[in-house]
């Protein structure tokens, strides 16, 4: 529930109680004079969804809301005035939701502060291969309120806070890859972790350097789920969560790439971070505008280049989530493509009469090299076998019939685990 205090002019205030009126809401007025003349001050409790009509509908009687308008929060109210609203929409208002936005995003050295220490608990998670760790960092990250921010202001072609979200979100996971990679340089060069240690192998670290599908639904809905927290007065903390749990252990796993010197695993988790920014701030987009959130000047007539002007920020926010998705999507679809032929190429081998006794556990396909369309391919392949069997031909069956599904060359690698019988 909301509580509203609106302060009414004197030649107002007839239009304004026709208003109130119309909608059986209930209301305290108290008067009070000034140098501009005589005023009084209304207030009355609406319900989240009806405060964007109440209040149009209010400057729709020649109202200037702009003078004196505070909405606060109220725990319970008598009569509660459910019925004001006509559309309800289960939203909160525009300003609310600008409000609750800046709200949820701390301070400089707040945000700046937590990124750092939520990346070094993302990556010594993601070296000890704890989910239990990893989660911890996710928990304490604050990348929730910059990427919502994003989100709102291009939703309301408000120029201050598209500049805000974006400049938060770049820093802040710039911050978070730089923090990741003096943390991995510091414990693998004093001796913390073995040295022999492959970081490629860990598993943890190898589900986030090659992003495929699954990779790509976890940001949409990241994206969405926030959108939908914030418009809704919902509790978004766990949604917070879940928007972190798409960016800070990727910009972890970044860092431990340029930690261990290893281009593959820093592209791939750059991939997937990029993926994962632009799902996120694309779908809040949407699904705000969705949910019929607009400029406050949107219906208002105008001259080209006021519109222009007016919504240019919203347009070029727009284009430029578009290209980082479009460009990372096409990286992702590829990698798609080549997982799912190296899936069916081990199948097929596997369906063949002399590996019958085999039972494949697992295959994971990782992307190497330099270039983003001209990918390496390491395939990792687990199967049990009978403890009397040996297979020395698999592996070279595997690369063949492999290298023909994807036409590229690619190393395989065969973990067998014995059972009896």
């Amino acid at each position: 529930m909301r509580l509203i205090h609106i302060r009414v002019p004197d030649d107002n205030l007839d239009g304004v109680r026709d208003v109130l009126a119309d909608r059986d809401i209930s209301y305290v007025r108290t008067e009070e004079a000034s140098d501009d003349g005589t005023a009084w001050l209304l207030q009355f409790p609406l319900p989240p969804e009806a405060v964007d009509e109440v209040l149009d509908d209010l400057e729709a009687t020649g109202l200037d809301a702009d003078r004196y308008t505070v909405v606060g929060n109220a725990e319970t109210a008598r009569p509660d005035q459910s019925d004001s609203a006509r559309q309800h929409e289960d939203r909160i208002s525009h300003d609310e939701l600008r409000g609750r936005a800046v709200g949820m995003n701390p301070g400089q050295g707040t945000y700046y502060g937590m990124t750092v220490l939520s990346a070094i608990v993302a990556t010594a998670g993601l070296v000890l291969d704890s989910p239990a760790i990893v989660v911890g960092s996710m928990v304490i990250a604050p990348q929730v309120g910059s990427a919502l921010i994003a989100s709102v202001g291009t939703t309301l072609s408000d120029r201050r806070l598209i500049v805000d979200g974006v400049r938060d979100q770049l820093l802040g996971l710039a911050v978070a890859i730089g923090s990741a990679s003096l943390f991995g340089l510091f414990i693998r060069h004093s001796g913390f972790v073995p040295g022999q240690l492959r970081v490629t192998t860990v598993q943890q670290i190898a589900q986030r350097i090659s992003p495929g599908f699954l990779s790509l639904a976890v940001g949409l809905c990241a994206g969405a789920a926030g959108a939908f927290g914030l418009a809704t007065a919902l509790p978004v903390s766990l949604v917070g969560v879940m928007i972190a749990a798409a960016l800070i252990p990727a910009a972890a796993a970044v860092g431990v790439g340029i930690a261990w010197e290893l281009p593959a695993v820093a592209l791939g988790a750059g991939i997937l971070l990029l993926v994962n920014v632009a799902s996120i701030n694309l779908t809040g987009f949407l699904v705000l505008w969705g949910l019929g959130f607009r400029p406050v000047d949107w219906a208002t007539d105008r001259t080209p280049v006021e519109t222009v002007r007016t919504y240019a920020p919203t347009v070029v926010a727009a284009l430029a989530l578009l290209v980082a998705f479009a460009g990372a999507g096409t990286v992702t679809a590829q990698q798609m493509q080549v997982e799912t032929s190296v899936n069916d190429a081990v199948t097929d081998v596997l369906s063949e009469a002399s590996y019958e006794r085999l039972r494949l556990q697992s295959v994971r396909t990782r992307f190497g090299g330099v270039s983003v369309y001209q990918l390496d391919r390491e395939v990792a392949v687990t199967v049990s076998r009978p403890a009397d069997r040996a297979y020395p031909a698999l592996v070279a069956d595997l690369e063949r019939a492999i290298s023909r599904a994807i036409e590229s060359d690619a190393a395989v690698e065969v973990t067998f685990e014995d059972r009896a019988g």
